[in-house]
């Protein structure tokens, strides 16, 4: 049963392919691939929206104490009548919210050009969900914005099922092309050698965890997806004087 709402806490590191197949040699004896995918191993495809004003951007930009992102996701190759998951997603310093549901592709799609019809009249899993996400939408008049696209390499904890681990490699980002039946196809707009790797728990990270990362070098660093792909694809359009998002290893010059 697909998880609608939940609440955790996430640490982001930017590390190195060296790194990440290091830590993937570390990790067996404690953790194992996700059920999901081929050993844990699957491609997302998300449709982001933002506003004319690139306000949910700046938000995250900004590094809002409270900052919030709605998406449409779907995994591996998916047609219009396969799933997709319609959230928001919504952070308070380390604190991730997520409110999510499920409806096939075709009825997403149906909604974005359809304001008039009633929300009852679309096939989905939690109309009240449905209901806030509407309302999110409509609030910031939120439009589909660009595609960003990744190969996911994801693991639990053997002992501790809510510990989670994903590694995001080949990052691309699209938006000529606004269809997530389309596939994964885009522009790298992070180096191809680097992989964001993103820690996942209800509490805290435990100290075996951190140890390896310590031992590895593996910093902390933020690494947005959204924004870092948005200036990547809008160089020309963002306001004079934005500093663009530091994608190296450590957040090296």
């Amino acid at each position: 049963m697909t998880i609608e709402i939940f609440t955790r806490k996430e640490q982001k590191y930017l590390i190195t392919k060296e790194q990440y197949e290091a830590l993937i040699h570390r990790l067996t004896e404690r953790m194992r691939p996700d059920r999901y995918g081929k050993n844990g191993r699957y491609t997302v495809t998300s449709l982001y929206f933002d506003n004319a004003d690139h306000l949910i951007y700046f938000e995250t930009k900004n590094k809002l104490r409270f900052r919030q992102k709605l998406r449409l996701r779907v995994y591996d190759k998916t047609d219009l009548n396969d799933s997709a998951f319609f959230e928001v997603k919504q952070k308070h310093k380390k604190v991730v919210n997520k409110r999510r549901m499920v409806l096939p592709l075709r009825e997403a799609y149906r909604y974005f050009k359809n304001d008039i019809e009633p929300l009852e009249n679309f096939e989905t899993s939690n109309t009240q969900v449905f209901r806030e996400i509407d309302h999110f939408r409509h609030l910031y008049h939120l439009k589909p914005e660009m595609i960003i696209s990744y190969d996911r390499h994801a693991l639990h904890g053997i002992e501790d099922d809510e510990l989670r681990i994903t590694f995001d490699l080949n990052l691309r980002c699209r938006n000529d092309d606004l269809f997530v039946a389309n596939g994964p196809h885009g522009e790298h707009f992070i180096d191809t050698n680097l992989v964001i790797l993103e820690v996942k728990v209800n509490h805290s990270v435990p100290l075996w965890l951190t140890r390896i990362l310590q031992n590895l070098n593996c910093k902390q660093r933020g690494a947005s997806k959204f924004c870092t792909s948005l200036e990547y694809l809008k160089q020309t359009e963002l306001p004079n004087g934005i500093e663009n998002e530091k994608v190296l290893v450590g957040g090296e010059v």
